[in-house]
């Protein structure tokens, strides 16, 4: 599927693109209780570029530069911007490093 088809609220979006931006991960306090660390990652394809949350260890699977895809994602906006998730049934896969 391609960046620019995603609305907020789909679910099952497989989508595949490059890291191209990539903050500093921080660390946020579940509703379960517990800390966890959150980055915010740009990902882009040649139709456009999403917000893509990454959650513990899949920070350290990625870089900038990076290729991946995202099969069984979703998407939601927070704070007004459309983002795409990978979430718990999801799957990140890095094709390039």
């Amino acid at each position: 599927m391609n960046i620019h088809d995603l609305r907020d609220g789909m679910r099952r979006v497989d989508a595949e693109g490059e890291i191209v931006e990539m903050a500093e991960p921080r660390s946020v306090n579940l509703r379960t209780g517990g800390e966890a660390r959150v980055a915010d990652c740009m990902l882009k394809d040649e139709t456009g570029q999403i917000k893509l949350s990454l959650w513990d260890d899949q920070i350290d699977m990625v870089k900038q530069g990076s290729k991946v895809r995202i099969t069984n994602g979703y998407t939601n906006s927070f704070r007004g911007e459309l983002r795409l998730n990978v979430g718990r049934y999801g799957k990140l896969e890095v094709l390039e490093a």
